[in-house]
C-alpha cells in the first residue's frame, strides 16, 4: 500500500506542508535525483518518525532533534512525524515543528486512562513508595509522571489511532542528535533483512528500579514456554543461558537496549505474545511501585520473543543522547566525512565500562571491536 499524505485535515491536528509532487531536485547530501520513486522506499513502507510524550516546554529541543534528522536523513525520504502528548499541543508548538518536517505531521492526545494509575494500583501504597525511592535518591524515583511515561511507551504508544496504518517506527527524543548522514532507507533495511528490533546503545539498568521484574518475566515465560522464541538473543541479557529451561534459575544481567532510540516492527509489540507479557507485567505494579522503565521491558521482550537474527545494531549510525553518544569506528565513514563526531573514535560509548555493546558482539561472534561486521542487503537508496 503506497503512503500519501492526506488531502485532508484530520481532528488530530493534521499538517501537509510540502507537495510531494514536486518537481525533481538535487539533494545536497548524496548528489541523488529527489524524485517520487525515491521517496519512503518507493511507496512500499508503511513507517513514521514518532515523538512520543513530549513536552509544550521541551520544544527547542524537539525542534533541534527534528532539523538533526530532517538534514540527515529525512528530507530526502519525506517520512510522516507523529507527535504525541498527554496534554494539548500548543499552536506555536504545532507551527513550527511543522515548518521543519519535509512531510506530513500529526498531533495526538494521549487517553486519559492510558496515562493515569489504574483501579489495581494501591495509591497509598504507591505513594509511599514514591518517597521512598526519592529518599534513596534513585533516578527519577519520585516522579510519578516519569512512571506514566514508562508504562505508556511500554504498553499503549502502538495502539494509538494515528499510528494504526503504519507498520514501522523510529523513536525520536527532544535533545537527541545524530552525527551521521543515513545513506539509505532504514525502514527498507530492516524490511529487506527480516529485522523486527534495532537498537543505537546498550547498557545496564538500575537493579533498585526493576527488582521484581525479572521474577515477573520469569513466571511468565514459564506459563507461556512457546513464546520463547527457539533461536533468540536470551544469552545476551542473562549469562549462563543454555535453554530456555535456564531462564528459571539464571538472573537478568541487566544489559538492555536504550529504547530513546529505536526503529521497529509495531506489530512486535501488537503481537498476542507481546500484549500478555505486558499485561502481565501491568498487573503486577512494577511500573508503579517499583520504577520498571520501557527499556527493559522492550529488551526482555526482543530477546526472548524474536529470533536473534531479528535484533539488528546500527554499526553505522552515529547518535548522541545526554550523557552518552557513540560514532561508528570504521574509517570510511569518517574520511568521507558521512560522519562528523565531536569526539575521538576510541572516546565512542561503545568502549565505556557502562555499556554493554561489547557483551552484544560477543554474543554475535565478533571481537571488541565489532569485527566483522556481518553482510547484509544495504536498499539503492
Amino acid at each position: 500500500m503506497q503512503f500519501r499524505a492526506s488531502d485532508k485535515p484530520s481532528e488530530c491536528g493534521r499538517h501537509d506542508l510540502r507537495d510531494l509532487r514536486a518537481p525533481p531536485r538535487r539533494s545536497h547530501l548524496w548528489g541523488v535525483p529527489e524524485t517520487s520513486g525515491h521517496l519512503r522506499g518507493e511507496g512500499i513502507v508503511r513507517a513514521d518518525l514518532l515523538v512520543g510524550c513530549n513536552r509544550n516546554r521541551e520544544q527547542k529541543d524537539a525542534l533541534m532533534a527534528m532539523k538533526n534528522i530532517e538534514e540527515r536523513f529525512n528530507q530526502n525520504y519525506r517520512y510522516p512525524w507523529t507527535f504525541l502528548n498527554d496534554e494539548p499541543f500548543s499552536d506555536d508548538f504545532k507551527v513550527q515543528t511543522s515548518r521543519i518536517a519535509s512531510g506530513e505531521v500529526k498531533y495526538g492526545l494521549i487517553p486519559h486512562n492510558e496515562w493515569s494509575v489504574p483501579d489495581f494500583i494501591d495509591t497509598d501504597k504507591f505513594h509511599e513508595k514514591l518517597k521512598e525511592f526519592e529518599a534513596k535518591k534513585i533516578l527519577y524515583g519520585g516522579s510519578e509522571s516519569y512512571r506514566h511515561m514508562c508504562r505508556y511507551n511500554s504498553g499503549f504508544f502502538f495502539e494509538s489511532d494515528l499510528l494504526k496504518d503504519y507498520d514501522w517506527y523510529w523513536r525520536v527524543e527532544p535533545s537527541t542528535g545524530f552525527y551521521c548522514d543515513q545513506l539509505y532507507d532504514p525502514f527498507t533495511f530492516m524490511r529487506e533483512n527480516n529485522k523486527r528490533y534495532s537498537f543505537v546503545m546498550t547498557l545496564y539498568e538500575y537493579r533498585s528500579t526493576i527488582e521484581t521484574l525479572w521474577q515477573a518475566t520469569r513466571e511468565f515465560v514459564k506459563e507461556h514456554p512457546d513464546y520463547v522464541a527457539d533461536d533468540n538473543s536470551a544469552g545476551f541479557i542473562v549469562d549462563g543461558y543454555s535453554g530456555k529451561h535456564s531462564l528459571q534459575s539464571k538472573d537478568f544481567n541487566l544489559c538492555h537496549f536504550w529504547s530513546n532510540f529505536e526503529i521497529a516492527d509495531l506489530n512486535l509489540w501488537r503481537s498476542k505474545e507481546y500484549r500478555e507479557y505486558f499485561d502481565y507485567l501491568d498487573k503486577k505494579g512494577g511500573f508503579f511501585y517499583e520504577r520498571w522503565g520501557d527499556a527493559p521491558v522492550h529488551s526482555i521482550a526482543a530477546a526472548l520473543f524474536l529470533k536473534k537474527d531479528q535484533i539488528h545494531f546500527w554499526h553505522d549510525m552515529g547518535y548522541r543522547h545526554p550523557p552518552y553518544e557513540r560514532c561508528p569506528t570504521d574509517e570510511e565513514s569518517h574520511d568521507s566525512v558521512r560522519c562528523m563526531c565531536p569526539f575521538d573514535k576510541a572516546k565512542s560509548f561503545d568502549f565505556d565500562g557502562y555499556s554493554c555493546q561489547k557483551r552484544w558482539w560477543k554474543f554475535h561472534g565478533q571481537n571488541d571491536e565489532g569485527k566483522p561486521i556481518p553482510k547484509y542487503k544495504i536498499p539503492d537508496f
